[in-house]
């Protein structure tokens, strides 16, 4: 028997599938295309569970949704995945909810297809951000960043048998407070972001998740909330700088200092932190307030020495990545490659044995005041001819490839060979090898590491290296890092090899008998085997 207020219930949202799920979890009325949006027929849905709907990674979600809802208060949208329908056809769904206090304790919900879906648990900060400025871009409503802080989260989590299952209430949590349901992230310990609508105080958020960890059985943790409005920017890059600074805030001060008053503040004060850190970097660089390491370049071939790449390290701060994104962004990375470039001349000069290869952003190449002053300083020394090399990184920085392979060209012309870094990663792709002239080109570590076990990595490499071999470019491979990973490459037809195997980056190039001397002894190599991010931070 069809009640009116059920249908008041399914009138809050137009949709291609309404269904009303009773105090026990179960569907008591389906109505709409549910072969369409959840593979079964809307009359085959009576007495299924919902949790038989949802797709598994989903159902934290779903369950937080509803142990959120007030009487009369509505959730969602959110986009869900549905579970394995007819085919196993993979389906997704905007998932909408409601409980009307005159119906029983009942839940009315709307759902309609939806063609994608946002990642099942919480983001990491990169993809955040992301996402969350294509949100700002899209959105159709006034959205916020809001900040949940779970105190005594993480003593909970210590003395729970199930720190797993905790994990995903929280997750689940903060999804179905999230704007779509996605764009959560973690921000240090116990702290978390979303991106929400801002319909209602966010205190509200604050009082669900309380009310949802303790009909969870989880004491002890307090959720403590504070937001920003997303307003007062409107250009995806002018997004994700202010998303970032108020991330950063929470994340070294917490909740104690009042987050920006909007975008536009964030920015600005980001601005300006920005101008003091580049204040500083500039005076480094200036002063030289940085230090070469060398890493080791192998010919596979036979083993031996045949250049070290420079590496640029800032004090003790750990990996040097941040330091050169800051300088790219500040539109310092040209006088840093410049500096970093005449430290590594005079070391070429000091010793007439080393040969070298210094990287070169993709931003600098780019520029003709640095190719004039690069080949201003190899006509100065002419000790440099063919001892020298440039590895280009950063390739997402260069916009002509024409202009680029002109800069390259004269690079060439001084008497230097240029290699394209990271190839197979970012922006470094099949028209970089098409349209620049270049003597070397470097395989991402990422194909290198699972080379040896065959399989899609292998073939991509192995077509790569056949295809440079044709252009008369050779190959060097980055993060070999046991004898395996270097017996594949070689058999690849890799011309030469980079990674711990080899050792450490060092405060001085390594002489080619000594180096032979220690890949005799047995080398570092073996002991040098680290993870991957590891890895990362050493190699700049």
């Amino acid at each position: 028997m069809f009640k009116p207020h059920r249908f008041l219930g399914f009138g809050f949202a137009a949709a291609d599938l309404l269904i009303e799920i009773d105090g026990h979890g179960r569907v008591a009325f389906a109505l709409g295309a549910g072969e369409a949006v959840l593979g079964v027929a809307d009359h085959a849905l009576a007495k299924k569970h919902w949790r038989d709907l949802i797709a598994p990674d989903d159902q934290p979600m779903i369950e937080a949704l509803f142990q959120g809802l007030d009487d009369g208060a509505r959730g969602g949208p959110v986009s869900v995945a549905v579970a394995g329908g007819k085919g196993g056809a993979e389906r997704f769904a905007s998932f909408t909810a409601i409980r009307l206090p005159q119906n029983d304790g009942a839940i009315s919900c709307a759902l309609a297809r939806a063609s994608s879906h946002s990642a099942a648990r919480l983001q990491t900060p990169e993809s955040f951000e992301a996402r969350a400025a294509e949100l700002v871009a899209g959105a159709t409503q006034d959205l916020e960043l809001a900040f949940v802080e779970l105190g005594g989260a993480s003593a909970f989590t210590v003395a729970t048998n199930d720190p797993l299952g905790f994990e995903s209430l929280v997750a689940g949590a903060l999804r179905a407070q999230a704007y779509r349901g996605e764009a959560a992230t973690s921000v240090g310990l116990d702290r978390y972001a979303l991106v929400r609508s801002r319909d209602e105080p966010i205190d509200a958020v604050a009082g669900r998740i309380a009310r949802i960890l303790a009909k969870a059985g989880v004491d002890g943790v307090s959720p403590e909330t504070a937001a920003m409005p997303l307003s007062g920017a409107s250009r995806p890059r002018q997004v994700a700088q202010a998303l970032r600074f108020a991330l950063n805030q929470v994340l070294e001060q917490g909740l104690s200092k009042p987050l920006p008053a909007d975008l536009s503040a964030a920015l600005d004060q980001a601005m300006r932190a920005a101008l003091g850190k580049a204040g500083a970097l500039g005076a480094a660089i200036r002063m030289r307030r940085f230090q070469l390491a060398f890493q080791p370049v192998v010919k596979l071939a036979d083993g031996t020495l045949h250049h070290h790449e420079v590496l640029v390290r800032f004090g003790s701060d750990g990996s040097p990545f941040p330091t050169i994104r800051m300088a790219e962004e500040m539109e310092l990375i040209e006088p840093l490659d410049i500096a970093v470039l005449e430290e590594t001349l005079a070391v070429l000069a000091r010793d007439p044995a080393h040969v070298l290869a210094v990287n070169v952003s993709g931003r600098s190449l780019m520029s003709e005041r640095y190719i004039d002053r690069v080949t201003t300083l190899l006509r100065e020394q002419p000790h440099a001819k063919g001892r020298l090399m440039f590895e280009l990184t950063e390739s997402a920085a260069v916009e002509d490839l024409a202009l680029a392979d002109r800069h390259i060209q004269a690079l060439r012309q001084a008497g230097c060979e240029v290699c394209l870094d990271d190839f197979g990663a970012g922006a470094a792709s099949l028209a970089y090898l098409q349209q620049l002239s270049l003597d070397l080109l470097k395989i991402d570590g990422r194909y290198i590491r699972d080379l040896q076990h065959g399989g899609r990595e292998a073939t991509f490499v192995k077509h790569l290296v056949n295809m440079c071999a044709e252009l008369k470019v050779r190959t060097l491979a980055e993060m070999v890092e046991t004898p395996e990973a270097e017996e594949a490459v070689r058999l690849a037809g890799v011309d030469y090899a980079q990674g711990w195997l080899y050792g450490r980056a060092g405060e001085a190039p390594q002489s080619a008998a000594a180096f032979a001397e220690r890949r005799k002894a047995g080398g570092e190599g073996p002991l040098l085997r680290r993870a991957a991010l590891d890895r990362k931070k050493d190699w700049g």
